[in-house]
């Protein structure tokens, strides 16, 4: 049975659903950082993944970049599934402006948290799902 790890919990919300992944919001409100997560207990790595599995995870990864590009317009996208602080396999997508304060290094470690305001979370997550809303996404 799928369970959220518990870190990815506390640094993070539900946007909604995907065919394989949940969809998650980072709580740092330095970036536009949206997180997948296939929901299939004890997955760590994407090998682990059956072969449907892993090509839907890259639809779904496709899909959510091209959301952040539509409604961010960053310099870059990175996407990254590193693993080393939570082991449940989890895929970052974080929208990159060359004038964040992290530019051109990766985000982690970097600047410390910075939490949401209330209206701009709500505006973030409602614009993203708004894009991704269809046949293989709904909201939570």
């Amino acid at each position: 049975m799928f369970e959220l790890h518990s870190k990815l919990a506390e640094d993070t919300l539900v946007v909604g659903e995907f065919k394989l992944c949940q969809l998650l919001i980072h709580r740092d409100a330095n970036y536009p950082w949206f997180i997948l997560v296939p929901k299939r207990p004890k997955v760590i790595e994407i090998y682990h993944l059956s072969e449907q599995d892993r090509m839907q995870l890259m639809q779904e990864s496709c899909m959510l970049a091209e959301a952040l590009v539509d409604v961010f317009a960053p310099d870059k996208i990175n996407i990254a599934t590193l693993g080393n602080m939570v082991p449940q396999l989890h895929m970052h997508h974080v929208a990159r402006y060359i004038t964040d304060g992290a530019w051109p290094n990766p985000i982690w470690g970097v600047l410390s948290a910075v939490g949401y305001q209330q209206e701009v979370l709500e505006h973030r997550i409602e614009s993203v799902a708004n894009v991704l809303v269809g046949d293989d996404f709904s909201r939570s």
